[in-house]
């Protein structure tokens, strides 16, 4: 809990730390590369040069402490255990976090210059540090939860198999651990960090879904390139992983993690994707026909097209074992050889759909697309507890769907 002193110091800088608080964050993440390049290996460089790094810990710092002064705030606590669950598969330590704390409090004195008086340099550094301490206790319990040694969380696996899902775009890798022993456990939703080895020396992780229900010795991964844009320059991990990674090659791989898991109850489930975003729904998939095939699901996935649509065969042989699945497709461009899937052309709409009311409800795709199916499923009476979403890249405080919408009323 915050101090009282403390407390009255935050609830009246909130403002102007929320008003600057990408200005401070991305002044802080240079200055603390630059005292520490070893961090550049630890940190998704992309995200830094999209500048979606910095919004989503300044969405995090500013949400935690509103959370703290504001006992009608929403609970932080599916945060933290979202950011826990990143941290542990990227091998974040509790040392790490003294050295962000440094540096963050010098960008906050930096950026707002004379306003930063002692007792708001000390307010504010008691916010981080209630922040940090219960994400470092978080963390702890899930390394030991896991059998993870925080120095040593990579596991070396070999890619055993690759199979193309769209052609130069989006593959499936098949990693076997070289040291022989079982594949941790994964709940379905759960993804793997995989530390990637480049060619100019470096380092990067990036997580990917786990893409099929847990296997005794093996682990399965879908991987889409990233193509460079207008606004973003091409993935350089997807990119390795696609053009120079063949079977044979030895990757870093983390213990699966993450906080958006299938449940083991017997109420309806909707599973809702786009794109990329089948990946999650695959593992689903896979992990009821195994355990529980009388469970009702309704997958409703949007794809540019046939050809792009990737895990469908997969997807499409999972569903026909289970005992109540029904599919609905989506596709921007259907082309006569996509007829028989009985794909909709243009973008999903799920306001036809006959959806129980007490469904649970995976959501894994771009930002509007989410926004757009939650709000139809809530006005088709699902509750909004029931609702879970998976975001590729930075989860900012302002990606959660619900707090998107909230954001643009």
């Amino acid at each position: 809990m915050l101090s009282p002193q403390s407390a009255e110091v935050v609830k009246a800088t909130a403002g102007v730390v929320a008003e600057n608080a990408v200005t401070i964050t991305s002044r802080f993440y240079p200055r603390m590369f630059a005292a520490h390049p070893e961090l550049l290996d630890v940190f998704n460089r992309a995200d830094q040069a999209l500048g979606e790094q910095p919004q989503a810990l300044a969405a995090s710092v500013v949400a935690y402490a509103v959370h703290l002064i504001d006992p009608d705030a929403p609970s932080f606590d599916p945060v933290l255990e979202r950011i826990a669950h990143k941290h542990v598969s990227l091998g974040i330590t509790a040392p790490q976090y003294t050295i962000v704390g440094h540096h963050l409090m010098q960008a906050i004195g930096e950026v707002l210059g004379d306003a930063v008086t002692p007792e708001v340099a000390m307010a504010w550094d008691e916010v981080y540090w209630l922040f940090a301490l219960q994400l470092v206790a978080k963390e702890a319990a899930l390394y030991t939860e896991k059998g993870v040694d925080p120095e040593h969380p990579w596991r070396q696996m070999t890619i055993t198999e690759r199979r193309d899902e769209v052609q130069d775009e989006i593959v499936t890798f098949v990693l076997t651990p070289v040291d022989g022993e079982p594949v941790p456990a994964h709940r379905a939703g759960q993804y793997v960090s995989v530390n990637a080895h480049l060619a100019d020396g470096s380092t990067q992780p990036r997580q990917y879904t786990v893409s099929s229900g847990p296997r005794p010795d093996t682990l399965q991964i879908t991987v889409r390139r990233v193509r460079a844009t207008a606004d973003a320059p091409a993935g350089v991990v997807s990119t390795h992983l696609l053009d120079s990674c063949p079977v044979g090659t030895v990757l870093e791989v983390s213990v699966p993690c993450g906080d958006v898991v299938l449940d083991d109850g017997d109420a309806p489930l909707v599973l809702v994707s786009a794109g990329v975003g089948i990946t999650p729904m695959a593992a689903i998939l896979d992990d009821l026909a195994e355990r529980r095939p009388a469970r009702p699901v309704i997958l409703a996935h949007a794809d540019r097209s046939a050809a792009t649509h990737a895990l469908y065969e997969t997807t499409t042989a999972t569903a026909s074992a289970l005992d109540q699945a029904t599919t609905h497709l989506w596709y921007e461009e259907v082309a006569q050889d996509a007829d028989d899937r009985g794909a909709h052309a243009g973008l999903m709409d799920l306001s036809d759909l006959d959806v129980p009311t007490d469904a649970h409800v995976f959501m894994c795709g771009p930002l509007p697309f989410m926004r757009d199916a939650r709000r139809t499923l809530i006005g088709k009476g699902v509750s909004p507890a029931n609702i879970r979403y998976e975001v590729f890249g930075p989860d900012l405080w302002a990606q959660n769907p619900e707090n998107a919408e909230a954001t643009a009323a």
